[in-house]
């Protein structure tokens, strides 16, 4: 486990910002120097992710369906518009990837007993088994990204994100 609690070198990032600071030291770019890594972090591990995820060939955002009906608890059932607005898709993004996990056997479409208008998805016992290996092998990728920081960062991490997250939540409504 590699703990670096001291700045590490200068990044691309730094260079942009100074360069926009140099250009345009009015438009107060010091942000992208926040923004700019988030994104750039996101990327890497949303790669790393789906080099995972393709072990089981599924995508991320196959495994984020999966993930959420195993989430709900048993019987591992969400109506689509429910799934769909826990992982912000569209209907008809979440309408494709329902069809290629029917087609792969690791969920099913059915008739809600509720309402016979409207459907239902199960996670398959197949589905299950997926995506709880499939899980555990990204929290593992996860995980040894995070180990460039010390327990104590990560949790100080999390919670400044948590707080930009709420704050700008907040803002967006």
């Amino acid at each position: 486990m590699r703990h670096n609690s001291e700045v590490t070198e200068r990044d691309d990032v730094d260079g942009i910002v100074e360069q926009w600071q140099r250009e345009r030291p009015d438009m107060r770019p010091e942000p992208m120097a926040v923004f700019g890594r988030i994104y750039r972090l996101a990327r890497v591990v949303g790669d790393q992710q789906e080099r995972t995820y393709a072990r089981w060939s599924i995508s991320r955002g196959e495994f984020d369906v999966l993930a959420a009906l195993r989430r709900a608890g048993e019987p591992y059932t969400l109506a689509p518009k429910a799934l769909a607005a826990s992982l912000m898709l569209t209907s008809g993004g979440m309408t494709g990837r329902l069809d290629r996990l029917e087609r792969a056997g690791l969920l099913r479409r059915s008739p809600d007993p509720a309402d016979r208008r409207a459907l239902q998805v199960t996670l398959t016992p197949a589905g299950r088994e997926l995506v709880e290996e499939a899980a555990e092998a990204g929290l593992a990728v996860q995980r040894r990204m995070l180990d460039a920081l010390p327990p104590e960062d990560q949790d100080r991490l999390a919670d400044l994100l948590r707080t930009l997250l709420a704050a700008v939540t907040d803002r967006a409504r």
